[in-house]
């Protein structure tokens, strides 16, 4: 059995003490969305933790630990902050991926009109939010996508025509101008691809500094670092042919949420993935991501997974080509005696994100 040195780690706040829990408040740290709720004497309601209202004095503050408790109390919900809702968060990550869903199935583009009254805004909101959520406006969504069922139609051996079709295209040039708008055209995936054009951005994080970069399909890197300047590094050595754009202000949603999943590694990260590898890295990055948060795999466990029990070594090969680091969790991949096993970005790293999982299941 894994053996974790929590206190050699960052881990959540408990928030078990009412101090800890007050001072949550004041700063309105969003990790504690969800954990207990704040209630106020003075006016008898009761409200999430990061309400924007402004905060009561001490003395008149109680805390629960979730909203029944407070309405048993006799509080009633705070109108501005919706305590009974669903946290903000997760009501626009539920409608983009209600919308997504939508844009990978109709044949014919949905316009944003449409999705947006389906999902209870205005136009300009809701483009607004689909963007800062997967960095794409909702038509380049689905041409993504597109491309991205394109690309895999050509790699299992079909005409270039036929891919066309089969991936919802209804005429060869809009296809080729989706892809030339992607950044490849079909014939250059069919000659195994050509250098990149992708945006760039770094970020602050517990575990040093995170950079991501971005293609028109979605989050195709992710890497950690020890300054700013190493991480970008460490994402431009996945795409060592590619050109990197900055692009921080961009990206600023995307980065937020990829700090979110450091934080948090159990969570979902609302953010679409450009996968990119060969077709036995990517069952075996797909293995990587069936892993439930909290638990671990041996190499040669991910390798009977896929049928090649005797692939172990090509597996640990595959988990060092990953791009997408956290994503594609391949710090859940350990060594069969138990041991931690290596971690491209440092064991340290690896061993924080495996004992915040541990702490969050």
């Amino acid at each position: 059995m894994l053996q974790l040195d929590r206190q050699s780690v960052t881990t959540i706040p408990s928030y078990a003490s009412e101090a800890a829990r007050y001072r949550a408040f004041e700063v309105r740290d969003a990790r504690a969305e969800g954990r207990f709720i704040i209630a106020v004497k003075t006016t008898g309601i009761y409200c999430r933790t990061t309400c924007p209202a402004r905060p009561p004095k001490r003395e008149n503050i109680e805390f629960f630990d979730d909203v029944s408790l407070a309405r048993a109390a006799g509080y009633r919900a705070c109108l501005r902050c919706k305590p009974d809702e669903p946290p903000q968060g997760a009501r626009i990550v539920a409608m983009v991926t209600k919308a997504c869903r939508r844009l990978e199935r109709d044949e014919t583009i949905p316009s944003v009109g449409v999705l947006a009254r389906e999902a209870g805004f205005s136009e300009g909101r809701f483009h607004r939010l689909f963007k800062l959520a997967t960095g794409l406006s909702p038509k380049q969504y689905a041409l993504a996508k597109r491309v991205e069922l394109f690309r895999e139609h050509l790699r299992k051996g079909e005409a270039v025509t036929a891919a066309l079709y089969d991936s919802g295209f209804n005429s060869s040039s809009r296809a080729y101008e989706a892809s030339g708008r992607l950044g490849v055209m079909p014939r250059d995936v069919k000659a195994g691809g050509a250098a990149l054009v992708l945006q760039a951005g770094v970020a602050r994080c517990s575990l040093g500094f995170v950079g991501i970069a971005m293609s028109e399909r979605g989050l195709c890197a992710l890497a950690f670092g020890d300054s700013a300047k190493a991480a970008r590094a460490a994402v431009q050595s996945r795409f060592p042919r590619a050109v990197l754009n900055d692009a921080q202000a961009q990206l600023h949603g995307a980065l937020a949420r990829v700090v979110a999943l450091v934080e948090e590694p159990a969570g979902a990260l609302a953010l679409p993935l450009d996968i990119r590898g060969t077709a036995f890295q990517e069952r075996v990055w797909q293995a990587l991501r069936k892993i439930p948060a909290g638990s671990m795999r041996s190499y040669s466990e991910i390798a009977k997974s896929i049928g090649k029990p005797a692939a172990q070594r090509a597996v640990a090969q595959a988990c060092g080509a990953n791009k997408i680091a956290l994503a594609i969790p391949c710090h859940r991949v350990v060594a069969g005696d138990g041991g931690l096993g290596g971690y491209h970005f440092g064991v340290k790293r690896k061993k924080a994100l495996l004992a915040r999982e541990a702490a969050e299941t």
